[in-house]
Formats: structure tokens, sequence, C-alpha cells
């Protein structure tokens, strides 16, 4: 137990980590009373405009990456963070007066998400890798799965709460407890010892420092290929809100309540999930070609699943599978990138993961209305096993992966590999070459 949370021994960590669960529980309610107004209030019950809206609020990572993934390398992350809290704060309450004084319209909402994927945009490759501030090295993939594990955790509340809450006094106040949240945030920075964090090299101001993170991952094969498996999986199969919407209220004929709680049921199997990573040591492939292929049928379970009841038990492997892979592919890329590169190479793993979004959601959206909510789940399921088989043949052909099986010997399966492709001596190649190229 005291391997699973080492991070939380760290002061500065225990502050953050606290701050950041109460802003956490605030953004999940947002997020499904949001899905729920669009589905429910703001059109008839159309799952094109969900995805809309989260193509909105995710596009800009895309568009915005290698600005942002810079900013976090040149500047002070923990300023940068309360600046960026603070306007999310503002933008959550301005959507709550407007849907609260009964003025909101679909536009409305559409250009909430957009001011809130810009500022997220800024706003994640600085989270991201400030955690490499509070704690050590060796217990960064730790800290890095306890923050998905307070994020799904948070999951559990927000959107059972948001259900609640919506059919009680209505979407807008959820908003506004909302940016109450960010402000738990803001404090927990203010709290921090300054003198105890960690500073991370910086980005030097000069040419070429904004495509260098472009060149680093280029030459690590082994981190295009989690950049695969995110894309395949962050675009198609990780629009949740689009799945328990239409499987709970077209599939069901369930209302917010029970929507609500299908999050929250989700989020019982990725609390889980991050808990089980933050015991590993490290992270591995293996566990993200692993993580994928379980994904992949645990949406195809859930595709098939014949009432509430069985589709809502199923979710919860469907949230342990997709944080086993997440959280793993998250900590395996920050933990073997170069300290002054990480908010860089972070920056394009997030953009990666969120900015397919706007390929993805409306796409998924657009099955969901035109063959039905369980189709939309084999597309995710098929993305899963995708990103398996990519990972999985790159590990063959290029590590020479292989598997033996031993008569009579424990264990009986054996699995041999030249390694994942970060050992020392190909990354000080890999540096070696980047430096020289940034630097003509």
């Amino acid at each position: 137990m005291n391997t699973m949370f080492r991070s939380l021994s760290v002061p500065n960590y225990r502050i953050w980590f606290a701050g950041a669960l109460v802003s956490n529980i605030g953004t999940w309610m947002q997020r499904t009373a949001q899905d729920w107004i669009v589905l429910t209030e703001l059109t008839d019950y159309n799952a094109t405009a969900v995805g809309i809206v989260m193509a909105l609020q995710f596009g800009p990572q895309l568009v915005l990456m290698p600005w942002s993934g810079l900013i976090a390398d040149r500047f002070n992350r923990r300023r940068l963070l309360i600046l960026t809290q603070s306007l999310m704060g503002l933008l959550a309450l301005g959507l709550g007066v407007i849907t609260v004084t009964g003025v909101v319209e679909l536009w409305h909402v559409y250009l909430f998400a957009l001011g809130l994927g810009i500022v997220a945009a800024i706003d994640a490759p600085a989270r991201q890798t400030f955690v490499s501030e509070l704690v050590s090295d060796d217990n960064l993939s730790n800290a890095v799965a306890l923050n998905s594990a307070s994020f799904n955790g948070a999951r559990l509340f927000g959107p059972a709460a948001a259900g609640l809450l919506t059919v009680a006094v209505g979407a807008g106040w959820v908003f506004m407890i909302n940016a109450v949240t960010f402000a738990a945030t803001v404090f927990a920075m203010t709290l921090l010892r300054t003198e105890q964090l960690r500073r991370q090299p910086r980005a030097p101001r000069e040419r070429g420092q904004l495509m260098a993170g472009f060149r680093y991952v280029s030459h690590r094969p082994d981190i295009v290929v989690v950049l695969i498996t995110v894309f395949l999986v962050g675009t198609f199969g990780f629009n949740f809100a689009i799945f328990t919407a239409t499987m709970a209220t077209v599939e069901f004929g369930m209302g917010a309540s029970e929507f609500g709680l299908l999050s929250s049921i989700m989020a019982i199997g990725s609390v889980a999930g991050a808990l089980l990573s933050a015991r590993r040591s490290r992270p591995r492939l293996r566990l993200v070609v692993a993580g994928s292929f379980v994904f992949g049928l645990s949406c195809a379970l859930a595709a098939v699943m014949p009432n509430y009841v069985t589709f809502a038990i199923s979710l919860a492997l469907v949230g342990l599978s997709s944080l086993t892979l997440m959280t793993t592919a998250n900590a395996y890329v920050q933990t073997t990138t170069r300290p002054a590169m990480r908010g860089r190479v972070m920056a394009l793993y997030m953009a990666i993961f969120a900015g397919g979004t706007p390929l993805g959601a409306p796409l998924v959206g657009w099955v969901a209305d035109q063959f039905g909510p369980r189709w939309a789940l084999g597309v995710a399921a098929l993305s899963g096993l995708l990103a398996a088989a990519a990972v999985l043949f790159w590990m063959v052909r290029y590590r020479s992966l292989r598997v033996r099986i031993r008569r009579g010997v424990s264990p009986r399966i054996r699995v041999h590999h030249d390694g994942d492709g970060r050992d020392a001596e190909t990354a000080t190649r890999e540096i070696a070459i980047v430096e020289a190229t940034a630097t003509r």
C-alpha cells in the first residue's frame, strides 16, 4: 500500500493532489451537465451536436500544440497554471450565468467550449509536466498514475452529482459550482512550498526550439508507436460522453440521473486501473498492448449488453482497461523524455490524444445517429484492437518479440524481446542527433 501511494509522502504533492481532486470533481460535473443540456434541451437528442461540442473543446490542443508545449518548457509552470485555472473558472462562471438566466442557446455552448479548449491547450502540457517539479524522478511514474486516479476518482462523484443537481436545480448551477472548484487548484498552487520545487531545465530562447520537440520524437520510434496507439484510441475510442449518453437515452430510455451514474460506474474501473498502474515501478510497452487489446474487447462486450444494468456493469471493465492503457502510455512518455523537452513532447502527446477528438467525435456521433449507439461502441472496439496490433507489430518487427511456451517449468509462458526501445545507448545517440540538428 505504501508503494502505491508513495508520492503522497511529498508535502507539495499532497497539496497539489488535494486541490486537483476538488477541481476534477467540478470538471466532471460540468462535462456531464453540458452534454446533457446539449442532448436533451438544446437539441432533440442529437449525438452529432455533442460530438461538435467535444471537438471544439479538444480541437485547440491540436492547433496550438507547438506553442503550448514550448510555453510549458520556457515559463514558470506554477504561475502559468494559476493563470489558466483562473481563466477556466471564469469561463465556467459565464456559461453558468447565461444558463441560469435562461438565455443559453446551442451556439453559446459551442463558443464557451471553444474558449475552454483554447485555455486548456495551454494548461494541459504545463499541468502534465508540473508533476516532475513536485516529486523525484523515481516517483514520477507513481505520481502520474495517482493523478489519473484522482481524475477518475472524481468521476465517481462528479457525474452522479451532476445528474442529481441537474434534475434538482438545473445545469446552470452545476456550471457555477464548477467555477468555484477551480479556485481550489489556484489556492493549492499558492500553498506550495516553492523552495522545495524541483526546478527543471528551461528551453533556451533560440531559433529552432519550436520544432525541436518534433525532431526529438522523430528519433524515438518507441514514443512514435505509443503516439499512434494514443491517436487511434483517443480519436475513435474515448468518446465516452457519446456512448453513455446515447445508450442511456436512445437505447434504454433512461434520464439524467441514470446517465450520470454510468460515468460513475465506469470510474470504478478507471480508478482501479490507475491504482494498479501506481504499484508498478516503471511503465512498459507490453502493458500498452494488453490495455489496448482488453479495451477493444470490453467495448465490444458493452455493445452487446441487453439492458441498462448489464451495460453499466460492463463499463467498469472499459474503465479499467482504458486507464491502464492511458496511464501507462502517459507515464512511459514522461519518464523516458529529457526534462528540457518534456513540455513539448507532452504537448504533442496531449494534442494527439485530445486533438483527435475533432475527427473522431463527430464521426462516432454520426454513426450513433445513423446506425445506433451499439455500432458506435463497435468503432471504439475496433480502435482498441488496431492499437494493440500496431504496438505488437512494432515490437515483433523491430524489438524481436517472441513468446515461448515451456513444458514442466514455471512460468510456462515467457515473453522475450530486445527491450522497449529506450535503452541508454539508444537514448544517448538520439539525444545527440536531436541536439546537433537543433543547433544548425
